[in-house]
């Protein structure tokens, strides 16, 4: 019964609802930078290194064997690389991306929360501490000079 409250207070505090969307923006997040990788970096790139296609990269442990039919009878065994460089990519991407992201997401929190910037409107919350740390800064100079 506790771990059925406990639940809803997760639940209830939205907690679940920002992992959520937290999780369907990722989702989304991932489609686009597998597009910019694939079809905007990895073209430039193949095509100064004169149509290397990075993705078809792989060393050969063993290679396929046919039959006289054509058919095969022995599966090739590969050390496909160029798909790990693809996926390195990506991550590197992803990583910047979101560097770039959080940056901005912090340089406006920042900008938020400083009680002294007039342009941008300070949340109450960060106000009332700004106004109760001056108060004690007054006061402690009037215990000071007492």
């Amino acid at each position: 019964m506790k771990f059925l409250k406990e639940f809803k207070e997760f639940a209830v505090k939205g907690n679940m609802m920002d992992m959520a969307i937290g999780i369907i923006i990722g989702a989304a997040f991932n489609s686009v930078i597998d597009v910019l990788v694939k079809k905007v970096f990895m073209p430039p790139l193949s095509l100064m290194t004169d149509g290397l296609e990075f993705q078809d990269k792989k060393y050969v442990l063993r290679d396929a064997v046919l039959n006289a039919n054509g058919d095969v009878t022995t599966t090739e065994v590969a050390i496909e690389y160029g798909m790990l460089f693809e996926t390195f990519l990506d991550f590197i991407i992803v990583g910047l991306t979101v560097f770039i992201v959080v940056k901005g997401m912090n340089r406006l929190k920042d900008k938020a929360q400083d009680p002294k910037n007039t342009v941008v409107k300070t949340p109450k919350d960060i106000e009332l501490l700004s106004q109760l740390t001056e108060l004690m800064e007054e006061q402690n100079a009037l215990l000071k000079n007492k």
